[in-house]
């Protein structure tokens, strides 16, 4: 599979495809820090999200359908934040990181947004030179994340001036990128 024969689907934070893919991402992610750090509470805490704070969820789908590949953005205070980027491990390396960040780049550009800010662990050095290829910079540790996960490495992508279609967002600036109504 490659990018060419992918699917993108924007869709509900809680839609079940989109939460397989982030519970494969957390079983990833333990293994990955396990032991890393000794305040796993505030770690927990530090990177959950609240899913009324999601503003979109994109998933991406193989040829038959099956999701291979996810991420999200939230609010963070005025801050337009990627989350929970995450693709199979069998499908790494076919373009599937870079359409994802291309379309959540899309979406939050119509949606009115100027930068995108993410944060990362030094345990995932194909996440860093991903996000390095596609422009993003780093940027000081940022909250919640400064003394809680003081192993993340952060960055930032200054967006395209925005240009933002009305006809395109709902009254919370969503948009369906499905063409299914939410």
């Amino acid at each position: 599979m490659n990018s060419a024969s992918a699917t993108v689907e924007e869709v509900a934070w809680d839609d079940p495809r989109a939460a397989a893919l982030r519970a494969a991402m957390s079983v990833e992610m333990q293994a990955r820090y396990a032991g890393r750090s000794e305040n796993q509470d505030a770690v927990r805490a530090a990177i959950s999200v609240d899913p009324a704070d999601m503003v979109s969820t994109v998933i991406v789908s193989d040829q038959d359908g099956t999701p291979v590949a996810h991420a999200a953005l939230r609010r963070l205070g005025a801050e337009w934040e990627v989350k929970r980027v995450i693709v199979d491990a069998d499908r790494r390396g076919q373009g599937l990181g870079r359409l994802l960040m291309a379309a959540l780049e899309d979406i939050a550009t119509r949606r009115g947004a100027t930068r995108l800010i993410l944060q990362t662990g030094d345990r995932q050095p194909d996440a860093v030179a991903l996000y390095r290829r596609l422009g993003y910079t780093e940027i000081p540790v940022y909250q919640p994340y400064t003394d809680a996960v003081p192993f993340s490495l952060c960055f930032e992508k200054v967006l395209a001036a925005p240009v933002i279609d009305p006809d395109d967002a709902d009254d919370r600036g969503e948009r369906d990128l499905s063409g299914a109504a939410r």
